[in-house]
């Protein structure tokens, strides 16, 4: 009696996980979109770390391409220290915005930025944000790419949130395929949900000059911009998989001594001898 509850109890298991991964797997193939292309990082692996360069190309793109519609909340100008800028170049960077201030009297002043200061909204709230763009919300940059990793929890996905946006980047075309509608306002893009996005095409070759003289092609500044929003939405990365690592280290040296001890006390237990915690 006891088995055959286990047996249809595994079953039920067996089904239920069936079924799961059964419906991702349809919802992944009824949204009828391209597979994003799969592109390297130096931040994908266990030894993964930032790509200073291409995030600091991310940040030149986001500052004068982006900003104009997008927000980055959640990050403070002293945390480009990461991105490799020194406290001279975040102060530089900070000066550049500039932020309201209600002074003693009631009226409104404005002060340039410091370093603790976060960047600063393009629109005052979302209200403003939508009538400036056609109804659309722009997504925050400091968010969008872990709203993303949902695309590579499927097992047989390999797609991180960065690939999306690189695919989304260069996936409009100038003109919809034939029999598609478009809606006024909208434009055609491969990646987007329903292939309507309400974001012109952002991009253009060469249409920025990197500061270290690489070249500005839509696929480059889009990787780099990918690596960007990847950093700022989660800035401690290189810093968890480096405590991983020592932790992991750590482990593998304390399972060795705990084997070796364990060993020892044994084999004075089977030989019959007193045991001396002190010569252990």
């Amino acid at each position: 009696m006891m088995n055959s509850i286990k047996i249809k109890g595994l079953m039920a298991t067996i089904a239920s996980a069936t079924i799961l991964f059964s419906t991702l797997s349809a919802n992944a193939a009824d949204t009828g979109l391209p597979h994003p292309e799969r592109h390297d990082y130096k931040s994908a692996g266990v030894f993964g770390k930032f790509d200073l360069p291409s995030l600091q190309r991310g940040l030149q793109i986001y500052q004068e391409v982006c900003a104009a519609c997008h927000s980055l909340d959640l990050v403070a100008f002293r945390s480009l220290a990461d991105l490799g800028y020194n406290e001279d170049e975040i102060k530089a960077i900070a000066i550049e915005y500039e932020y309201e201030i209600i002074d003693d009297e009631g009226d409104v002043q404005f002060r340039t930025g410091i370093p603790a200061d976060y960047f600063p909204a393009p629109f005052a709230n979302e209200q403003m944000a939508r009538a400036s763009n056609f109804g659309a919300l722009p997504p925050d940059f400091s968010t969008l790419v872990k709203a993303r990793e949902h695309l590579s929890f499927l097992p047989w996905s390999s797609v991180y949130g960065e690939d999306y946006i690189v695919a989304l980047m260069m996936g409009y075309e100038e003109e919809a395929p034939e029999g598609v509608e478009m809606n006024e306002g909208l434009y055609f893009n491969h990646y987007f949900a329903g292939n309507q996005i309400a974001m012109a095409p952002p991009l253009f070759e060469e249409m920025v000059e990197y500061a270290d003289g690489t070249s500005a092609s839509i696929e480059q500044m889009s990787y780099d911009v990918a690596n960007f929003m990847a950093w700022a939405s989660d800035p401690t990365m290189q810093e968890r998989k480096e405590m991983g690592l020592k932790v992991m280290l750590f482990m593998v040296v304390f399972v060795i001594l705990l084997y070796f001890t364990n060993k020892r006390v044994w084999k004075k237990v089977k030989k019959g001898e007193d045991i001396d915690p002190a010569n252990l």
